[in-house]
């Protein structure tokens, strides 16, 4: 089993279009060691590494194909190595791309629990529109941590957990979130049982998702945020880390300290990092933080493999 990180930034990616925020300024003007990044997505292919199953959809979806030959099909004039979508949750950086992907020759198959169906249906429609182009063929998700196989993705088992989180802000429960709106997935090698754990939107550590991660060989993680004031400190946005469904990194509960409990073996990787976040300077204190504690900060074109 391979994983392709496509795009391991948050929404709006790295830097953001309209953001004059630290970090954006520098990697701009080439006075922060950082590194760009395009919003939220990885790629996960078997053991005949031909069919891949796309774990969400971002509006960089484009640029990310271009960047990853190995999703490019070649078998007839238009064609990709895109067997499946797996949507996590109906957020707009994790399903824009849907509609980018229109010119398809056959339906989507696209796998999602029913609460995100029910939002991709209604209060953000991509699913309709869908449909006056190639089309949608939904396959469902009930995330109690089931195994599924995706066809085509051999020697991949799969499993989906409800994690704490935000619904998009269209939904109808936005305010008061229910099982299914956001999910964790659990990757495993058929012929090893070596899993990967992503989760790349989590408000709380709740027990599932930590037994699941304890036994996996990498997780990659919620690293949106450092701390739980990061924007309103920044003078960007008046909500904090957890009232936007992510749990911070610094501070007592935070994500170092569940990832510092997991076994050394464990490779510890943070996804969906926000433009804002200071572990993007790859100078900054928090960053060596990060370094000491041996945990990793995705890129775009990282790759895993069991």
């Amino acid at each position: 089993m391979k994983v392709r990180v496509l795009g391991s930034a948050a929404g709006g990616g790295f830097p953001q279009w309209n953001c004059n925020c630290r970090n954006c300024t520098g990697v701009r003007r080439r006075t922060l060691r950082a590194t760009p990044r395009t919003q939220s997505s990885i790629a996960v292919c078997g053991r005949d590494g031909r069919s891949w199953a796309l774990i969400n959809a971002s509006p960089d979806i484009l640029a990310q194909l271009r960047a990853s030959p190995a999703l490019q099909g070649t078998a007839v004039p238009r064609d990709s190595a895109i067997g499946a979508i797996v949507l996590v949750d109906g957020q707009i950086d994790h399903t824009a791309g849907l509609l980018l992907l229109r010119e398809s020759g056959r339906p989507l198959a696209i796998w999602c629990t029913d609460e995100v169906c029910a939002d991709l249906s209604h209060g953000y429609p991509v699913f309709g529109v869908l449909a006056h182009y190639c089309g949608v063929e939904r396959r469902g998700i009930v995330p109690d941590g089931s195994r599924f196989a995706i066809p085509g993705v051999t020697g991949v088992l799969w499993r989906a957990l409800a994690v704490a989180g935000k619904p998009a802000p269209y939904s109808p429960h936005r305010d008061a979130p229910v099982r299914g709106d956001n999910i964790a997935l659990i990757m495993e090698e058929e012929s090893s049982a070596r899993t990967i754990v992503y989760a790349p939107g989590v408000s709380a550590m709740q027990e599932d998702l930590w037994q699941a991660m304890q036994g996996a060989s990498a997780v990659l993680v919620d690293g949106t945020f450092w701390s739980d004031d990061e924007m309103p400190a920044l003078g960007i946005a008046h909500k904090r880390a957890r009232d936007l469904g992510h749990l911070p990194q610094s501070g007592a509960g935070g994500m170092l300290e569940w990832l510092g409990r997991l076994p050394a073996d464990s490779r510890r990787i943070l996804v969906h990092v926000n433009n804002t976040n200071p572990i993007l300077d790859e100078d900054s204190p928090q960053r060596a933080e990060l370094d000491r504690r041996g945990i990793e900060v995705a890129w775009d074109g990282l790759e895993i493999e069991l």
